[in-house]
């Protein structure tokens, strides 16, 4: 399986995954559709489905003009209101792409119908992987904005936070320094955000992606996912693993508005190969 990185727009990325053996491939988040096409011809591989997270036009707006450019292609997910949508899925729900395995899983938050995918291989030694949209970010999490607390916090918490650890974190947007500075302001003490932090600000310097994180790592420095944890806790004065969750997102948001907005940048074009 080999996962094509797209920066587009001003900091999303949408993704190509190639199944290497049957050379077909399943794109996921499309909002360049001339963009993706582009790089599927150059790979030389057979696009037959698209995957979207939400329904929210920097992840579904290209579905239309690509479904007009590909006739018969398959355009799937978990929320009526998503652009060209062919088939709605449902959580828990497995499809099949050659040796490449998908299961479907719903995690409200930031929408309603937000759909993640978690890919694996049988019988492969590479990790599997997990496109979160904008459920989980590096060092975040998208805005709640449709969905409870608690179905905020079993989406992060009990749905993706029980991957496993080794899995590979594609998100939706490039968003790690803000969140990772956040994630310092609610954790001063945290060498893994101090690290993680210093890392992702080379990574702007030379105008690279920080994704993809893994699982493992978002548990030791993404305060959402840390909402058990005794520093996190006396951050936001609550002990509730969901109140934890809905102070951290009211934290955020003024964090968010009183820090100066990032400068747009192009984003170079990562190409990430698992297996040989």
């Amino acid at each position: 399986m080999k996962v094509k990185v797209i920066p587009v727009l001003e900091d999303n990325y949408m993704y190509l995954v190639i199944e290497e053996h049957t050379r077909e491939a399943v794109a996921v988040d499309v909002a360049v559709p001339k963009r993706l096409l582009e790089i599927v011809g150059r790979e030389g591989v057979s696009l037959t489905t698209v995957l979207t997270t939400h329904h929210h036009w920097d992840h579904a707006r290209g579905n239309a003009e690509l479904a007009r450019l590909r006739p018969g292609l398959a355009v799937l997910g978990a929320d009526e209101r998503i652009c060209a949508l062919t088939r709605r899925l449902v959580h828990g729900e497995e499809l099949r792409f050659g040796a490449i395995h998908v299961r479907c899983l719903l995690t409200p938050g930031h929408t309603s119908g937000h759909m993640s995918y978690f890919l694996w291989e049988e019988d492969c030694p590479d990790p599997p992987a997990v496109f979160s949209g904008d459920a989980l970010s590096v060092g975040g999490c998208g805005l709640r904005l449709e969905s409870t607390a608690q179905q905020m916090y079993q989406s992060l918490v009990e749905t993706l936070g029980t991957l496993p650890p080794e899995t590979k974190v594609f998100c939706g947007h490039e968003h790690a320094l803000g969140n990772l500075e956040f994630a310092q302001k609610v954790e001063p003490g945290n060498d893994h955000v101090r690290a993680k932090l210093s890392w992702a600000k080379k990574r702007d310097e030379d105008d690279m992606p920080t994704v993809p994180s893994t699982l493992g790592e978002e548990l030791l420095y993404n305060p959402f996912l840390r909402v058990a944890e005794e520093p996190v806790c006396k951050f936001t004065g609550k002990a509730a693993p969901a109140e934890v969750l809905e102070a951290l997102c009211r934290e955020r948001a003024s964090f968010e508005r009183a820090a100066e907005p990032l400068q747009p940048q192009a984003r170079a074009l990562l190409a990430l190969q698992w297996g040989p």
